[in-house]
């Protein structure tokens, strides 16, 4: 392969401190553990307190990936131009009806932040409710979380994060004078709901940990300090969350981890009341609630129902004992969510790895479904304010047709388009062909792989490719329309995605398979999904680019490790590639809850085990590693920044190739990268150089 980012600069080469750790007998040794910052609580919230070593290797590493891409500064600068070109700036969504007013969001041109509107349900003018331009002005980083007006419609609740550390500050605004009420709530999820006599609002509190362990209640006007304490979880291993209903009678209290359950409700309209538990959690078993009037509705796995069943139970009495089958399990079918009106419940399904949305009427249990007849498609339906109503709103794309939102009715069948995502730049979708090819896994599993390229691209393997894969979590990537991937695809790219397993691409037995001691099954199915595009034609290997972030930046490590032959450059966004060491300390945020999806290596020797057979880090070998290109962000509660600092080390130090292995972190910036929508593209389009670096183009 050829080397094609010689330069003069010198990697950065950080100290190596042997550091020891034994478990269950086992001896592990760590050059960089010291790079993981002992005052790492304190840096998510001011990164200016980070020890100076620490951030002097950080800076050299970003000076030497500046170094040896300078090259493509001018390339950077034409994609972020093509990119940005293919959004309407002053783009707005489609307002969404709740009682007297229409609700909705709109860009301005120039502007990275979102503005949030109503206008009056019979027509009037548009009022400005929350400009986030305004409120992010001056600062390096800003990110608005929820926006929720109140049930009377005189007040919002909003929230914002000032330094990518997720943690999220709450404040109200009085839309009758436009300005905020004095109090502001910290530390908190990123949401809030209201009571419904708009007295304050429920929120989730976020411990020095980062975990949401507690549930308040504000009530408006009084110190936060001496806020209610609503539900307390004590079981670091779970996640929880608090919201509304549409229908503004509950507000539930979801705790879960990735295998387990648990609800607790109280009535929106008493805020004092104390949380009722609806069925007590039974590992294994997972449940979600909705509103139904007088009853609720639970989809759940309960019973064997591994692809979910919908359920029905009295609000009197919503305890297991009481469900009642509404929709019955069937297997192959994944029931992936269930949305309930006054007359109607609605369901989004996957069969055969594609979505479809199924419309039932509650009075008489007749159902019917709207889909599409592309090879490959993204369904979605968008949530709705408004319970008692016969219209549903969703979304429709391919990888070849721009994002349509459709308005539906029910009751007369009768499907309107509201809008067509709007490409300034022009998009031809004959230019283009979308296809689904299976690639066969090692174990005999067929492989969904979604791609898209140029129709007249010659298919006679010397086109480049950009793979991308994630597998984890029971995610499924959907073969939605992208703009930003045209300017490879236009270029000659194979634009290519992997469904592979730890999705539910192809139901909940597709998520089973890929992960704990399955895990190896994601990364072969990868590596089948490349060895596939290969063989039929696409590309070749050495012009293949790999492309992950997170979970599916672990997947890149791993592919690295286990295949570096397959790939000619790798793109590892945010990677979570220590794995056993972050499973180990269960000090970090995540950690607790994530033992159900990785496993528990401190308290089983077997889950030890597997995790360190497969942990990127812990498998770097003297292999000849292709280009590597590592992004993160400094203050990353869920990926933290030491992981791909480490694990670019370890690659210098053992690649047998020559080739560079280079670490772009962002000083300002958390998990989501840059937090505006045009600094984001700069983002994306530093990535997608790297890849025409990797396969020889400049332009």
């Amino acid at each position: 392969m050829t080397n094609r980012f010689s330069a003069a600069a010198t990697p950065p080469r950080p100290d190596r401190r042997r550091h020891t750790d034994t478990r269950h007998g086992i001896a592990r040794t760590d050059d960089y553990a010291w790079l993981r910052a002992d005052n790492w609580r304190e840096v998510f919230k001011d990164p200016a307190v980070l020890d100076p070593a620490i951030r002097a290797h950080l800076e050299a590493e970003n000076a030497y990936q500046e170094a040896l891409t300078a090259d493509t500064e001018e390339l950077r600068k034409t994609l972020f131009a093509e990119m940005k070109g293919r959004i309407k700036e002053d783009d707005s969504s489609v307002p969404m009806k709740d009682g007297p007013f229409a609700y909705g969001t709109a860009f301005v041109t120039g502007g990275e932040q979102p503005r949030f509107f109503r206008v009056p349900r019979e027509g009037g003018a548009e009022e400005m409710l929350l400009d986030g331009d305004r409120e992010g002005d001056g600062k390096a980083y800003f990110h608005l979380g929820g926006v929720d007006h109140s049930p009377g419609h005189g007040r919002l609740l909003w929230a914002y994060d000032d330094n990518g550390s997720e943690f999220y500050k709450l404040k109200v605004r009085d839309l009758a004078t436009g300005g905020d009420l004095a109090e502001t709530v910290t530390d908190t999820g990123g949401s809030g709901s209201w009571a419904a006599d708009e007295s304050g609002f429920f929120y989730v509190r976020l411990d020095a940990n980062h975990r949401p362990s507690k549930v308040f209640f504000h009530r408006l006007g009084d110190d936060p300090a001496d806020d209610r304490l609503v539900y307390e979880e004590t079981d670091p291993g779970f996640f929880m969350s608090a919201g509304g209903t549409r229908d503004d009678r509950w507000i539930f209290i979801s705790i879960h981890d990735h295998e387990t359950s648990e609800y607790r409700i109280l009535p929106a309209d008493r805020p004092d009341a104390e949380p009722v538990l609806v069925e007590p959690r039974s590992r294994g078993v997972l449940y979600d609630l909705e509103e139904g009037g007088d009853v609720f509705f639970v989809l759940t796995n309960e019973g064997g129902a591994r692809d979910f069943k919908i359920m029905e139970t009295p609000v009197s009495a919503p305890g297991r004992a009481n469900w009642r089958e509404v929709v019955p399990h069937e297997p192959g079918r994944l029931i992936l969510a269930v949305t309930a009106f006054r007359d109607w419940l609605v369901r989004l399904e996957r069969r055969d790895g594609l979505p479809r949305i199924v419309v039932r009427e509650r009075a008489t249990g007749e159902e019917h479904a709207i889909a599409f007849d592309e090879e490959a498609y993204s369904l979605g339906l968008v949530g709705a304010w408004e319970y008692d109503t016969d219209v549903i709103r969703f979304s429709y794309s391919s990888m070849t047709t721009p994002s349509q939102l459709f308005d539906y009715d029910m009751r007369t069948r009768r499907r309107t388009l509201l809008k067509t995502q709007e490409v300034p730049s022009g998009h031809d979708p004959d230019r283009y062909v979308t296809r689904r090819l299976m690639a066969v896994a090692p174990d005999g599993e067929t492989v969904p792989v979604s791609i898209l390229h140029r129709a007249d691209l010659a298919l006679d393997g010397s086109a480049p490719c950009l793979l991308y894969g994630y597998g984890a979590y029971g995610i499924a990537i959907p073969a939605a329309f992208n703009t930003n991937c045209l300017s490879l695809v236009d270029r000659g790219f194979v634009y290519a995605i992997a469904h592979i397993r730890g999705g539910k691409d192809k139901g909940w037995d597709w998520y089973e398979d890929g992960r704990k001691e399955k895990k190896t099954n994601t990364f072969d199915d990868f590596v089948a999904a490349a060895r596939h595009l290969v063989a039929e034609g696409y590309t070749s290997h050495d012009r293949l680019v790999a492309q992950g972030g997170s979970a599916g930046g672990l997947l890149m490590g791993a592919v690295a490790n286990r295949a570096p032959d397959a790939f000619g450059g790798i793109i590892a966004e945010v990677p979570f590639v220590d794995v056993l060491t972050t499973m180990l300390d269960d000090t970090l945020p995540l950690t607790p809850p994530e033992w159900p999806e990785w496993g528990n290596p401190i308290a089983s020797a077997d889950d030890y085990r597997t995790i360190a057979a497969y942990s990127p880090y812990d498998n770097v070998d003297a292999l000849p590693y292709p280009p590597v290109l590592a992004v993160a962000g400094l203050t990353d509660p869920r990926v933290t920044y030491w992981e791909p600092a480490k694990w670019v080390a370890k690659l210098r130090d053992h690649t047998s190739s020559g080739n560079p292995v280079l670490f772009r972190i962002n000083m300002d910036a958390g998990h989501g990268g840059a937090s505006g929508r045009f600094s984001r593209l700069e983002e994306i389009a530093y990535n997608y150089a790297f890849a025409l670096k990797v396969v020889g183009q400049r332009q």
